[in-house]
């Protein structure tokens, strides 16, 4: 017997994104990534050159979570923090060229992971999906506020 939760679309959303999360994790330890690493890499692509206040509140996670990845992720060559002059304490993180090259291979990952996960859905039933997908997270954000 199924239990009545299991039908529901808030635990169906939830299997598909432990789904999902397992599968970019096995994609990106391919590449020598552990997850959450590629949203640090992806936001400093978009904008290179980020505080980690900054980048904390781009990924959405709080700054020691964000100190804790740059960390890991300067010992792997990926990015480079420098202090702001203006105030020791604050880094700004840049990627290295090693981190720019992960970078482009996370971006072939990506678009597999993404064919991977819609492949049998039509292009007007994957825009609809992102339209949903999204409102969603609006109703989901705005409920904290």
């Amino acid at each position: 017997m199924k239990a009545w939760y299991s039908e529901s679309l808030g635990y169906q959303l939830l299997r598909a994104a432990r789904l999902h999360r397992t599968r970019a994790a096995s994609h990106l330890s391919e590449i020598g990534m552990h997850p959450g690493q590629e949203t640090v890499l992806l936001s400093l692509m978009e904008n290179d050159g980020q505080t980690m206040t900054a980048l904390a509140e781009a990924l959405g996670v709080k700054p020691p979570t964000v100190t804790k990845m740059v960390a890991r992720m300067s010992s792997q060559g990926l990015v480079n923090r420098t202090s702001v002059e203006s105030d020791r304490r604050s880094f700004t993180v840049f990627l290295t060229q090693a981190g720019r090259e992960k970078a482009a291979s996370l971006k072939k990952l990506w678009k597999q992971l993404e064919k991977e996960a819609m492949s049998n859905l039509d292009e007007r039933d994957k825009k609809r999906f992102a339209r949903v997908l999204g409102q969603i997270t609006q109703n989901l954000a705005s409920a904290d506020s």
